[in-house]
């Protein structure tokens, strides 16, 4: 997923977006400790994207504040 796609997105889609990925990565963890995963590349992606994800709600949340 790309940073211009995640900023699009309201908070309410981002904290679901957050669960989806965290829901990924545990099931990624679990198929590696069970040797049935297959593609290694996607635990890298799927971390960077809940570190995008967490810094866009950062952001917002940011901007938020300042508007109060």
């Amino acid at each position: 997923m790309k940073a211009e796609d995640i900023k699009t997105l309201s908070t309410d889609q981002l904290t679901d977006e957050l669960l989806k990925l965290k829901k990924e990565q545990f099931n990624l963890r679990f198929q590696k400790a069970t040797g049935q995963l297959e593609n290694t590349a996607r635990s890298k992606q799927v971390r960077r994207d809940i570190a995008r994800v967490k810094t866009v709600q950062n952001t917002k949340r940011g901007d938020a504040a300042k508007a109060k």
